[in-house]
C-alpha cells in the first residue's frame, strides 16, 4: 500500500512539474540570457533590405554578414518587411503583406530568420521587424474569409488606402475590433516564436492611436521581462502618447537637404531640431537619417547631397546633432545608384574601403561618447554666415565639439571662446590640435574635437 502511494505522489509530482515548465517547443522563443537590449537613447540602427544581400536565401547572407554589421558598430537592425508578398495586382512590393504569420520563399525559413536573431542576440544586436498594419495584399486570406475587416466604397467593393496609388493592396479598417485582435496577435507570433525585439511600424499616422497603445501594451506585457523597441514611421506626436519610443524625423531630413542644396541657412537645422524635440518627453527619441529605403529608391545620399564628402557632412550634422542614428545598408560602401527595393539589387560590399572606415569611425566616436547620443544636451553656436554648423554636446564631463562645412567652399568660423586657445583632441585623427580664434573649413569639412 505504501508502496502504491509513493509511486502515486511521484507521478503527481511529475505532472505538477511538467505543467510549471515554460513552454520550449520549436514555437518558443529562443533564449538568449547574455542579450541585453540597447537603451533606445543608445541605438544605432542599421536598415536591412533583403533584396540587397541575395537574390535567395536572403536570412542566410544576412546571417553571414553580422559580423561585419556589428564591426561598423551597430547595436540594432531593422529588417524590412520578411512576409510573403501578394501576387494578385502585384508591384512585387515587400509591404503587400500576404500571410502575417509566415516568410517569404524568397528569403528563406522561419527557422533561418530564429538563426538570424540568434546570431545578432549573440552579438549584442537587438532585431525589430517592419510590420505593416495599415493594409493588405489583395489575396490576403483575410480578404477572402473576413471582408468586413477591409474598407468599401459606396458600392460595397474594397479600396486601396485613400490618397494613395497604392493600387497592389487593400485598406483596412480598425472599425472592426476582429481585425485588431488579429493583428495583434500576429505581431505576438514574432516576439513569442522567434524572439524579435520590436517593430518598426510602417506608415503609422495612418493607423489609429488607439489601436497602437493596445497592441503596444498587449505586446510589451507579453514580452515580459523583456523589452520591445517601437519605432513609427511617422511624424505626430500621438505616436509617444501610444508607447513608441521613436517616430522619423521627416522634418530634419527634409531641412538638411535643403541646407546641403544651400536652399536654406544652415540655422535652418538648429531650429528644426528644437521644433522636433519640443515636448517630446523623457524617454522619447527620434530617428535621425540622411537616406532610408524610400529615399534611396529616388538617389543615393552621394547624389542627393552632392557628393561623397557632402553626404558625409550631411550625415554628421544630421547624426551628431541629436542622436538617434540611422544607417541604411549599403550607403557604408557608398553605393551610388538607387535602389529599387521591389527587386534584387547587388551591393558589393567591398566597395570603398575608405567610405566604410569614415562610418566605422564616427560610429565609434558616436558610441564611446554619451554627450553624442540623445541624451546629451546641445548647445548651438551662430554662424553669422550660415555655412558651418557649429555646436557642442555636453553630458556632465564628457564635451564634445561639432563644427561641419555644409558647403562646397572653404569658410571660416570663429571659435567658440570657450574652446579657443585651449588644446582639444581631434576624434578622427586622434591628434591633439591648439586651437586659434578662428578656424578654417574645407569643402564639406567636419570636426569632431573632444575636451573632457
Amino acid at each position: 500500500m505504501k508502496t502504491k502511494l509513493f509511486i502515486t505522489l511521484v507521478v503527481a509530482l511529475l505532472v505538477l512539474v511538467v505543467a510549471c515548465k515554460p513552454n520550449r517547443d520549436h514555437h518558443a522563443m529562443p533564449v538568449a540570457d547574455e542579450f541585453v537590449l540597447p537603451e533606445v537613447s543608445d541605438v544605432v540602427m542599421y536598415q536591412v533590405n533583403p533584396r540587397v544581400f541575395a537574390p535567395s536565401n536572403s536570412f542566410k547572407a544576412i546571417t553571414a554578414r553580422i559580423d561585419s554589421i556589428h564591426d561598423l558598430g551597430i547595436n540594432m537592425i531593422w529588417i524590412m518587411p520578411i512576409y510573403p508578398i501578394g501576387e494578385e495586382k502585384s508591384k512585387n512590393s515587400p509591404y503587400s503583406v500576404r500571410d502575417y504569420k509566415a516568410v517569404a520563399p524568397e528569403y528563406g525559413t522561419v527557422d533561418d530568420l530564429r538563426k538570424l536573431v540568434e546570431t545578432c542576440h549573440e552579438h549584442g544586436i537587438g532585431v525589430i521587424l517592419d510590420w505593416v498594419a495599415n493594409h493588405t495584399a489583395w489575396d490576403n486570406v483575410w480578404v477572402q474569409q473576413h471582408p468586413d475587416w477591409y474598407t468599401h466604397d459606396s458600392t460595397g467593393n474594397i479600396i486601396f488606402p485613400p490618397g494613395t496609388d497604392w493600387t497592389d493592396v487593400a485598406d483596412l479598417n480598425y472599425d472592426n475590433k476582429d481585425m485588431r485582435a488579429a493583428m495583434i496577435d500576429a505581431m505576438r507570433y514574432w516576439v513569442d516564436s522567434v524572439g524579435v525585439d520590436g517593430f518598426r511600424c510602417d506608415v503609422a499616422d495612418q493607423v489609429p492611436v488607439d489601436f497602437w497603445k493596445e497592441a503596444i501594451t498587449t505586446l510589451r506585457k507579453s514580452a515580459e521581462p523583456r523589452h520591445l523597441v517601437m519605432l513609427a514611421e511617422g511624424a505626430n506626436p500621438d505616436n509617444f502618447t501610444a508607447g513608441f519610443d521613436l517616430n522619423y524625423a521627416w522634418e530634419f531630413m527634409g531641412a538638411i537637404a535643403q541646407v546641403m542644396k544651400d536652399e536654406a541657412k544652415v540655422g535652418k537645422l538648429v531650429e528644426v531640431d528644437k521644433h522636433e524635440y519640443k515636448d517630446l518627453g523623457p524617454g522619447k527619441y527620434k530617428l535621425r537619417f540622411t537616406t532610408n529605403h524610400d529615399e534611396a529608391t529616388k538617389a543615393s545620399p552621394i547624389t542627393l547631397y552632392g557628393g561623397e564628402r557632402a553626404s558625409m557632412a550631411a550625415f554628421v550634422a544630421t547624426t551628431m546633432l541629436h542622436g538617434g542614428m540611422l544607417v541604411y545598408g549599403s550607403q557604408e560602401v557608398g553605393y551610388p545608384e538607387p535602389i529599387n527595393f521591389f527587386h534584387y539589387v547587388p551591393v558589393n560590399w567591398n566597395a570603398n574601403p575608405a567610405l566604410r572606415n569614415e562610418y566605422k569611425k564616427l560610429i565609434a566616436i558616436y558610441n564611446e561618447h554619451p554627450s553624442l547620443r540623445s541624451s546629451g544636451k546641445v548647445v548651438p553656436f551662430d554662424d553669422d554666415q550660415n555655412n558651418v554648423l557649429c555646436f557642442e554636446r555636453v553630458l556632465n564631463n564628457d564635451n564634445v565639439l561639432v563644427m561641419v562645412n555644409v558647403r562646397g567652399d572653404a569658410h571660416n568660423i570663429e571659435v567658440p571662446g570657450m574652446w579657443a586657445g585651449r588644446p582639444a583632441r581631434n576624434l578622427m585623427t586622434g591628434e591633439t590640435v591648439e586651437l586659434d580664434r578662428w578656424i578654417t573649413l574645407q569643402p564639406y569639412q567636419y570636426l569632431l574635437l573632444y575636451n573632457k
